[in-house]
């Protein structure tokens, strides 16, 4: 690969997502699905998905220097993703690896309007993916190396967390950052065969940004999801807990693990940022030294969503990432960060897929100037304070 500076390296989990359009009939499963029986739908929209799509796509839309490091087949539908990759530009499938006689991964989306998406996933290559795929090639003169979805990546989770910990600090010694999401764990005998606890206790004090969802991080640490939201009046999002002290409990486990920076996504109740003292420590980071970590020691932070006419939430949380990345690379604060991400979130809920929707960043920028109502999150805060001139909540555990 050529030594041309990089923003973000996307890498882990790609796929293909088919999503048909739905009405708003069709909400329930018996709605989709009849034994014998023929379910119209409309037309589908085909689209590149996975975290390295999302996430990736959404920040080059936003203007950042992405390479995407995925997995495919060299089937037909292994060749349709790295031609859609080329068509973006014609260096994005030059670090995708290619695996002869192997099956591309591709999702079945199903996403009513007003509902939460459901999917049928084909694993594909993705199970084959495995942390020496994550040559220095692909992430030398990188600024973050965000790496998305191991629990839907058999061969990354197979050996307990020990290949991508021992990349992730190679990552970490180049003077870069690495950043990582999480997913639902899959059905897999794999995936139910592990303890996440321990893996994530093997991989987290290499990661610097944890970007788990709520309810992904409850089953992880073997958290019972007590006092949940009701979901019969929620327009889209995840199951969430519904006291904000409980969110506080979870993060300083993960800050515990190693990890300086937790971000936890909470569907429509908005974006929860965590950090530890521990954040000063990277500004050892080469292509982090001039970066404002003070700024975001010990912070604790709730963006709320804004209010948008929702009409599909694939990819939601990767372009939620996408925008927090962004919004690192401009060096802004912790408080402007979640509140752009937020905003890009915001952006992804008004297409289908993932990425159509999502703006420049200067247009990001410029929607914030004007007034854009949000959503008041429905958990308790107890001892939270609402910034109106920043549009976010200040938990009780921020020291600024």
């Amino acid at each position: 690969m050529p030594a041309t500076p990089i923003d973000v390296v996307a890498a882990g989990h790609i796929c293909l997502d088919i999503i048909p359009r739905l009405s708003g009939e069709q909400t329930r499963a018996e709605d989709l699905f009849v034994p014998g029986g023929l379910v119209h739908v409309g037309p589908a929209t085909l689209a590149l998905g996975g975290s390295v799509a999302n996430t990736g796509l959404a920040l080059h839309r936003l203007g950042a220097k992405i390479r995407f490091v995925g997995k495919v087949g060299d089937d037909l539908l292994g060749k349709a993703i790295l031609e859609s990759l080329r068509q973006y530009d014609p260096t994005f499938p030059q670090s995708m690896v290619v695996a002869a006689g192997e099956a591309t991964s591709y999702t079945i989306v199903l996403s009513p309007p007003q509902v939460d998406r459901g999917f049928l996933h084909c694993p594909g290559a993705n199970d084959s993916f495995v942390a020496a795929d994550l040559d220095a090639s692909c992430w030398q003169h990188s600024r973050i190396l965000h790496f998305g979805y191991p629990p839907l990546m058999r061969g990354i989770v197979a050996d307990e967390g020990r290949g991508l910990a021992g990349k992730f600090a190679e990552v970490q010694a180049a003077g870069a950052l690495v950043s990582l999401d999480m997913a639902m764990p899959s059905e897999s005998a794999a995936a139910r065969a592990t303890n996440w606890r321990k893996w994530l206790r093997q991989v987290l004090p290499y990661v610097d940004l944890f970007l788990p969802s709520c309810d992904e991080i409850m089953l992880m640490l073997d958290q019972e999801p007590d006092a949940k939201l009701n979901n019969t009046d929620r327009e889209h999002g995840v199951p969430v807990v519904a006291n904000a002290s409980r969110l506080a409990m979870l993060a300083d486990e993960l800050l515990d693990l190693g990890v300086p920076i937790v971000v936890i996504k909470l569907g429509d109740q908005g974006l929860y940022l965590r950090t530890s003292d521990r954040t000063s420590g990277l500004s050892t980071r080469g292509a982090w030294r001039e970066f404002d970590w003070q700024a975001w020691r010990n912070r604790e932070l709730l963006a709320p969503c804004f209010e948008v006419d929702v009409v599909g939430t694939t990819g939601a949380g990767d372009c939620t990432i996408a925008g927090f990345l962004m919004a690192m690379l401009q060096g802004q604060c912790p408080e402007t960060a979640i509140r752009r991400a937020a905003a890009v979130g915001a952006h992804c809920v008004q297409s289908a897929d993932a990425t159509s929707n999502i703006p420049t960043w200067p247009d990001v920028e410029s929607t914030l100037q004007r007034p854009w109502p949000q959503r008041e999150p429905t958990i308790r805060m107890q001892g939270w304070r609402y910034c109106r001139e920043q549009g976010i909540y200040v938990g009780p555990a921020d020291v600024h």
